[in-house]
């Protein structure tokens, strides 16, 4: 049996490239290895789902890099935000926009319940979905793909659609498998490094682990008192190894990519005040108030937990009280809360990271349609590509969009 069109991987880019061709008039099969799709769906925004991120998509592009965004530009102008939220809301399920752009389903729905949609989405268009289909390998001959390994058996197909994502939570399938093939067939792979991944630090503070800074910017400097390179702002999470949540990821990417290691970071506690301004509020209370400490200074900015930690990097005893706490001891308060060191970075896991930059080299690969420049009839999407936008649904609207394209040039070809 022919297979016009073969999908492999049932993730973001896999389910919207079988959909999309399937409605273009081919007879699709998708092949999954896991018993259920959109596996690395289900931990998107920590079970929530991330959806997309708002705003016009000439936005959403700039957030990527250089390179990576002039990719884009024909898919998010070819599928948006809207077209896929378009998808969730004409089966019920409503969305919101938190402050920060990020788009969510309104709870009690979750990322279980988008999966289910999606299933939905899929296989009311006739898509033949194979569970548990583990390939091996792709099929070639005189430079055009002719079918797919898998299960010990040859599955012919007149052009495939690879959308088997990265290597990042490899427990969810996404075990970089794709990446071998492709090179084995020609193409040219950009070497990975970790994009959105937790960061561990060389004196982390496992009793911290679980307390969060919320509204917090984390800096990454080239070492202690060092340069800065990037910073992110959002929540910060303590774990046992050193530091996650959406800051921590923010800056992973750059710190992954400096090959002298020793980067360093540190949180401003108060984002929104410059130094001097928050040196004349915390004075300002001490005039009003003298009798008050400076552990009650301090106090709003961190979790209890980490009051002390806060007041003995700044040098600074918390019961001394305001009309005895020295000018200099203010200002050592107030470049702590500012610039709170927080250690040297070690390590940043490829394996832990939401994506994984790098894969398949993006000048190899059509933009308008997603086909392969190497490899006839085979098309490339989603996070198999040398793509990882920053934190916020970036990631998941470019799977979205360049499966949207793959699936539609596909069933077009």
């Amino acid at each position: 049996m022919t297979h016009e069109i073969i999908v492999i991987g049932g993730g973001a880019a896999g389910m919207l490239a079988a959909r999309r061709a399937a409605e273009g008039g081919a007879r699709v099969t998708l092949l999954e290895k896991n018993d259920r799709l959109g596996m690395k769906i289900l931990i998107s925004g920590g079970g929530k789902c991330n959806l997309t991120h708002a705003g016009p998509m000439e936005d959403v592009r700039a957030k990527f890099r250089a390179n990576e965004a002039r990719f884009l530009k024909p898919s998010f102008y070819r599928f948006t935000n809207d077209d896929f939220l378009k998808i969730l809301h004409d089966r019920g399920m409503a969305t919101y926009v938190r402050p920060d752009g990020r788009i969510f389903p309104v709870e009690p729905a979750n990322a279980k319940d988008v999966v289910a949609h999606l299933t939905d989405y899929v296989t009311e268009a006739g898509v033949s979905v194979k569970y548990g289909a583990a390939v091996t390998g792709l099929a070639m001959d005189s430079g055009r793909i002719t079918g797919v390994e898998a299960g010990g058996k040859m599955l012919k197909a007149e052009r495939v659609i690879v959308c088997t994502g990265g290597s990042s939570y490899p427990a969810t399938g996404t075990t970089g498998d794709g990446w071998k093939w492709l090179a084995g067939l020609g193409h040219t792979l950009v070497p990975l490094r970790a994009a959105l991944a937790p960061l561990y630090l060389n004196d982390a503070e496992p009793d911290w682990s679980g307390v969060a800074l919320r509204e917090t910017t984390l800096r990454a400097r080239s070492g202690p008192g060092g340069k800065e390179f990037m910073r992110w702002t959002g929540d910060l999470l303590f774990t046992h190894k050193g530091l996650s949540g959406p800051t921590a990821l923010g800056v992973s990417r750059e710190i992954a990519e400096r090959a002298d290691g020793g980067s360093a970071v540190e949180a401003d506690l108060s984002p929104t005040q410059t130094w001097e301004e928050l040196q004349t509020d915390l004075r300002r209370q001490m005039t009003e108030n003298p009798r008050k400490t400076a552990a009650s200074l301090a106090a709003p900015f961190v979790p209890a937990r980490l009051l002390e930690p806060l007041l003995a990097s700044a040098g600074v005893s918390g019961e001394t009280r305001g009309a005895y706490l020295p000018a200099k001891s203010l200002n050592k308060l107030v470049t702590a809360i500012k610039g709170w060191p927080l250690g040297t970075v070690r390590h940043v896991p490829l394996e832990r990271g939401e994506v994984v930059a790098g894969g398949v080299s993006l000048d190899e690969v059509e933009p308008q349609t997603m086909r392969s420049k190497v490899i006839a009839g085979l098309y490339l999407c989603g996070e198999v590509l040398d793509i990882a936008g920053p934190v916020g649904g970036y990631n998941l609207q470019a799977a979205w969009s360049t499966g949207f394209v793959a699936g539609e040039a596909a069933a077009q070809a």
